[in-house]
């Protein structure tokens, strides 16, 4: 029988940026599972804030050197790389110039939310996974952790539906008390689309909030994690609304175990698409 994979897809990694609880369990959970016997793989975006010298960050030029076409601008894909030796784990990065090389994550010096963060968290979901298709690694799980990941669901039941390498993908969402004040750009919903994506599917990005993101997310999502006690409450009660399967929020101490086994029952399920 083989290994179930596990495909983790984070806005937030220790030790490539401060710590946080989101960063904290972007790292331990994916060696967690590694040594309950799946096999991972896990990316995040490369921010500019990342020391590359520190974290011996190379580029894969195998990986890099696709265009993606966001709202009509060609923007090339660069893939780097890094090793956490302790948990015999690599950690891929997605890059591009126009999006990344700033020395902030997702908020300016003074805290101000970057104007272009909408079509920064496209190219990072679409980045992926043109990225592990060119690995021709199929994932049994993909887990999104963060919002900066919202579309990723999406885009895995709707333009990847009918690909050998995602058609039996189930994905888990995990929702972070990370939440931001405002919207994102207001022409978020135009932008997301892409194949097989219709205007129904984006109905939640006229307005692009924090919650209507994660609604975007949990629409498509096999299942939900409530990756911190507190989260949105308008999202939480959507979840319910939904009738998504929901992990309920696990401590430090208990979190991979449980994850692992909700795992399990997730691959038991029937993967599931908003029609």
């Amino acid at each position: 029988m083989k290994k179930a994979r596990v495909l983790f897809v984070s806005q937030d990694i220790t030790p490539y940026l401060d710590e946080t609880p989101m960063g904290h369990i972007a790292r331990y959970l994916p060696q967690g599972i590694q040594e309950q016997g799946k096999e991972i793989r896990t990316f995040m975006p490369r921010y500019g804030s990342i020391n590359e010298r520190r974290h011996q960050l190379h580029e894969v030029i195998r990986l890099s050197g696709m265009n993606l076409i966001i709202d009509d601008s060609d923007h090339p894909l660069i893939i780097k790389v890094a090793s956490i030796q302790a948990a015999r784990m690599q950690v891929y990065f997605i890059d591009n110039e126009d999006y990344f090389q700033r020395k902030q994550t997702v908020t300016d010096a003074k805290g101000n939310m970057f104007a272009d963060n909408d079509e920064r968290s496209i190219f990072f979901c679409r980045g992926v996974i043109e990225t592990v298709k060119k690995l021709g690694w199929a994932p049994d799980i993909v887990h999104c952790h963060g919002w900066f990941t919202g579309l990723m669901p999406m885009y895995l039941k709707r333009s990847f539906r009918e690909d050998p390498l995602f058609s039996d993908t189930r994905v888990v969402t995990s929702i972070y008390n990370d939440e931001f004040s405002g919207s994102l750009n207001k022409n978020m919903a135009k932008k997301a689309i892409w194949e097989n994506v219709e205007k129904g599917d984006v109905e939640h990005l006229k307005n692009p909030t924090y919650a209507n993101v994660l609604k975007t997310a949990v629409d498509f999502s096999d299942a939900v994690i409530k990756g911190s006690q507190k989260i949105n409450s308008d999202v939480e009660k959507y979840i319910k609304k939904e009738g998504k399967p929901m992990l309920d929020y696990k401590s430090p101490e208990e979190y991979i175990d449980a994850y692992h086994e909700f795992y399990d029952e997730v691959l038991e399920m029937e993967p599931v698409y908003a029609d």
